[in-house]
């Protein structure tokens, strides 16, 4: 007789990870539905914008801005073209060092941004509702709310 091993029990670590991933997949899907219907930019343009808008002079050094928005050096060159090619932000080279290459909102982007940002706010809460209001989720909803 041939016995099946199951898998060990997730820990208590990884199960309240696994819905922290659940959650922010459900969140992410719902924001990038709504910032791509209503206002024609994905969530990664939208958040390199906040960065954007947020920073000194509204510019920050491509990695800067990589590390922010949580992408890879290549990655955020192709996001940085697509706002670029958007009329949302400009790319300008460090006048101390010919290689270092900054991204810099325009009005444009700005005006983007500020448009988006309500829909931002008012899905990302809708969609933490929601999940609250799940059995499996619920308790996580309510342990971020809390940190803050």
């Amino acid at each position: 007789m041939t016995t099946i091993s199951q898998a060990p029990a997730a820990s208590s670590d990884q199960a309240v990870w696994g819905r922290v991933l659940t959650l922010h997949a459900q969140v992410e899907r719902q924001l990038t539905q709504a910032l791509q219907r209503r206002h024609g930019i994905g969530l990664s343009e939208f958040r390199a914008l906040e960065c954007l808008v947020q920073a000194k002079d509204g510019e920050l050094r491509m990695q800067e801005l990589a590390d922010k928005v949580g992408l890879g050096q290549s990655s955020v060159t192709r996001l940085v073209g697509r706002l670029f090619s958007a009329g949302f932000a400009v790319r300008d080279v460090c006048p101390d060092d010919k290689r270092g290459v900054y991204a810099v909102i325009v009005d444009a982007g700005r005006q983007r941004y500020a448009e988006a940002r309500g829909t931002y706010s008012e899905v990302l809460s809708a969609a933490l509702n929601t999940a609250g209001a799940t059995p499996e989720l619920g308790s996580t909803v309510q342990a971020l709310r809390g940190a803050v």
